[in-house]
């Protein structure tokens, strides 16, 4: 008889009374007790986190910044209670950590009373970081915790983004205030340069000014040192010009004393005498006059006289006889005209030589004469006279003792003028030199200045001076700077998508292991009848094979179109999973065969051994050494890869392996089944008197 006969027969077997039906029934539903309900229940767990109770609890009193209110406590609760995350509950602390202890609460957010305060240290001088407190007890759900860091995470986040955005929009806003007071200071700067270039001009002209200044502080010292030198001789010769005023004024009030009473007694006399003395003066001023004119006439007239008498002289006595007594006479006469010729000529030569003196003598008569006439003019008033120049002369003492104290008080200053101009002179070589030095130092400062306003204008084109747009934009960035942009290439829509790939082989596996409860591994007719090892191995398998595609379509079905999973690739996994079954079957049946009784437990084992090496929920990777070695060679591994390619999508290749891994497995088990069926056939006393049955 055939294997495919001998399968069928084998499975006509159920359909013999109520209990075996029922059982064929619940073998071909039993993987949807590990693959449907598992997988329901995990579904989309996530969704439905607005059902756990959590504690809220607010204590934040507020803090201002910047002369604004916030509220950072409130704003979170309003974003809390908005989101679809938990089941919000406000309460006091007290009440949040009795809860979270009894379990009335899965967990507690506390926001701390000093929340607000610690945010808007930011803007301060001693920043805090404000601290969400989050409160759990893993004795309630160990899960809940895990998933509540998650979400307390993102809230942490959503927290600093925004308080990071007001923090980050001041800033943006100090920038324009920056910018603005930057270009007010360059525009400063320009001032300032050209107020010192003004400057540097000045301190050049200071310089050239203070250059001429040494010069002419030098020409005073000499100015005031030839001053004071006059000054001491003027010192000197007021001195003696007031003693001799003094000595003048002694004389006069003494002269003044005698002659004062004499000018009172006799002044119609004086004036008399004067007017006689002017008289007097005018006819010698007169007869002078005349004398001049007439001298050498007369001299000449004298002249001749003498020369006619002389010669009368000579005719008379000399050559005629005339009396002694007449001759005595008329030499007397001769001689005496002779005389008066040598006189007149005397005079006129006198005259003659001494005309200036003469024109001079005139002019002192004339003089003489008015001053005799003014005299006798003042004669009546000569007492007066006296006393007012009495009293001139005085005065004139008086001013001359001030002249010389004066003259000494100038003598004194302008030594000291002398030495102060010394002095001046130095300190203006001095300021000179300091000048100059000023106005190298105002070069450089013109140049500092210049590239001093150039910086300033490059500063504040570089300081970024944003308008509300422009800041919003930068805020948003600077205060969530980094983002995931997350993109997942073959998406799975929910937790129980996921988690598919797991679930289902494990269904299958139980499915097959409950179906070698019920059926024979090895065919009791084809070993009976001594068939070939081959047809007994296939006999045992393709019952279990045929169960196994119609649990595999029962499934698919019910998680298809009750429980919503959707698969790319439905026709290849659901093929892929009939792959899957026979080689589970085959593997069951096989340590069945060889094992026996023993085998239903290798068989338990090793389904642990492959669920904890496949990778069906956490990386291998992250698993100990021990299942990473095993993850290469378990038929689990390859599946759970291969349905997640054919579920989720992406590159086939793991499939194709993933068949070929199978279809060796199953081939290999087979196999060794036909082996176990060869011994089998050949009764010895451990098949008769087994040491264990189950």
């Amino acid at each position: 008889m055939r294997s495919p006969r001998l399968a069928a027969l084998e499975l006509r077997r159920f359909g013999r009374g109520r209990l075996p039906r029922a059982a064929l029934v619940a073998l071909l539903l039993l993987p949807l007790l590990y693959g449907a309900l598992y997988l329901w229940s995990f579904w989309d767990p996530y969704s439905r986190l607005d059902r756990l109770p959590v504690a809220l609890v607010n204590d934040d009193t507020g803090a201002t910044a910047g002369g604004k209110e916030i509220h950072a406590g409130d704003d979170i609760v309003a974003g809390l209670r908005d989101s679809e995350v938990f089941d919000w509950h406000e309460v006091s602390a007290a009440e949040a950590r009795a809860g979270v202890e009894e379990g009335t609460y899965y967990l507690s957010l506390t926001m701390p009373d000093d929340f607000s305060r610690r945010i808007a240290s930011g803007s301060g001088d001693s920043p805090q970081a404000g601290a969400l407190r989050v409160r759990t007890n893993d004795a309630n759900n160990y899960i809940v915790g895990q998933i509540s860091r998650t979400v307390f995470s993102e809230v942490r986040t959503a927290a600093s983004t925004k308080a990071s955005r007001t923090f980050l929009d001041r800033i943006f806003i100090s920038f324009s205030a920056i910018h603005g007071e930057t270009v007010k200071a360059a525009s400063g700067a320009d001032k300032l340069k050209s107020g010192i270039g003004t400057a540097e001009k000045g301190s050049k002209d200071l310089a050239d000014g203070l250059k001429d200044a040494e010069g002419g502080s030098g020409k005073l010292v000499k100015g005031l040192k030839k001053l004071d030198t006059g000054a001491g001789d003027l010192e000197d010769g007021s001195q003696r010009v007031a003693e001799g005023t003094q000595a003048l004024a002694d004389k006069v009030d003494g002269v003044a004393d005698e002659v004062g009473p004499f000018l009172e007694d006799n002044e119609q006399t004086i004036g008399d005498t004067a007017r006689a003395v002017a008289d007097t003066a005018g006819a010698i001023g007169g007869n002078l006059d005349t004398l001049v004119k007439r001298a050498p006439a007369a001299a000449e007239e004298a002249r001749t006289a003498a020369d006619t008498l002389r010669d009368v002289h000579e005719r008379r006595c000399v050559t005629a006889v005339l009396p002694d007594a007449a001759c005595s006479d008329l030499e007397k006469a001769k001689d005496a005209a002779a005389d008066v010729a040598t006189l007149a000529d005397d005079v006129s030569t006198l005259i003659t030589e001494h005309e200036g003196d003469l024109e001079k003598l005139d002019g002192h008569l004339a003089t003489l004469e008015k001053q005799a006439r003014a005299l006798a003019d003042r004669a009546p008033h000569l007492s007066e006279d006296l006393d007012d120049a009495v009293t001139r002369i005085n005065k004139l003492n008086e001013g001359a003792g001030k002249v010389a104290a004066g003259a000494k008080a100038l003598h004194t200053g302008l030594g000291t003028a002398r030495t102060g101009a010394v002095d001046l002179d130095q300190g203006v070589g001095d300021l000179r030199t300091g000048a100059d030095d000023l106005s190298g130092g105002m070069f450089k400062l013109v140049d500092g200045s210049g590239r001093l306003a150039s910086g300033l204008h490059d500063g504040a084109k570089q300081i970024p001076d944003y308008d509300e747009r422009q800041r919003d934009e930068r805020t948003e960035v600077m205060s969530d700077p980094v983002r995931l942009a997350s993109e997942s290439l073959h998406r799975a829509p929910n937790y129980g998508t996921g988690f598919a790939p797991y679930f289902i082989p494990l269904s299958l596996w139980v499915g097959a292991m409950v179906a070698y409860m019920l059926i024979a591994p090895l065919n009791r007719r084809a070993l009976a009848a001594g068939a070939s090892v081959w047809r007994i191995a296939l006999a045992g398998w393709l019952p279990v094979l045929a169960i196994g595609v119609l649990q595999t379509v029962a499934l698919m079905s019910v998680l298809h179109w009750a429980v919503g999973l959707e698969m790319a690739r439905a026709a290849g996994t659901v093929g892929f999973l009939f792959l899957v079954t026979g080689c589970f079957a085959a593997l069951i049946q096989w340590l069945n065969a060889r094992f026996g009784a023993a085998g239903r437990i290798l068989v338990l084992a090793l389904l642990m051994l492959q669920l904890t090496s496949a990778g069906g929920t956490y990386p291998v990777q992250t698993s100990p050494a021990f299942f990473n070695a095993l993850h290469p060679f378990l038929p689990m591994s390859h599946v759970v890869e291969a349905l997640r390619r054919l579920i989720s999508g992406g590159g086939l290749e793991p499939v194709w392996h993933a068949c070929v891994v199978l279809a060796a497995y199953t081939a290999g088990a087979l196999a060794l089944t036909a082996l176990s069926a060869r011994r089998r056939q050949v009764w010895t006393l451990d098949r008769l008197h087994p040491e264990l049955s189950l």
